[in-house]
């Protein structure tokens, strides 16, 4: 419960496929870095253009390309699970930090030291609800595309 009294809402990765790209921002914007996860992660792509575009690309991605992430709490890190047989492989940095998006606090995902294939990518989330994780997808310094961590299975 919020100090209000009133629970804040719960979203789920369906619900976030389905939003516009200014949804997504303000959603993130208010949203608490919450603790740096720990375990593993369905991840969801989310492509912000139309309901209907956006929930068919999260589909073939997650099928074919990317299935989300393997956080290790303790070690600072994560594995992301590519390919159809989810192999961990693209390591990333994982600490909090100043968010390139507003400034305020929340956790990086860091590939500049740990991946010759993805060293240009910095990824941030904030967790949304309870085992959900809001990210945003960096490249260099621009800011590509939104995604969801659930890691609602570990709880």
């Amino acid at each position: 419960m919020e100090s209000n009294g009133v629970a804040p809402p719960v979203y789920t990765a369906s619900q976030l496929v389905e939003m516009s790209q200014a949804q997504l921002d303000a959603l993130f914007r208010a949203s608490p870095a919450g603790p740096i996860p720990d375990g593993e992660a369905e991840g969801t792509a989310i492509i912000a253009v139309d309901a209907e575009i956006s929930e068919l690309a999260a589909k073939v991605i997650n099928l074919l390309v990317w299935k989300g992430k393997v956080f290790d709490a303790k070690q600072g890190n994560l594995r992301n699970m590519v390919s159809p047989l989810g192999i961990k492989a693209v390591i990333a940095e994982v600490y909090r930090g100043e968010s390139w998006f507003d400034g305020k606090d929340c956790i990086v995902l860091d590939y500049s030291k740990t991946s010759l294939v993805a060293h240009w990518v910095r990824d941030e989330i904030r967790e949304i609800s309870p085992g959900l994780y809001l990210g945003i997808v960096f490249w260099d310094h621009d800011k590509l595309i939104n995604f969801s961590l659930d890691f609602s299975h570990n709880q």
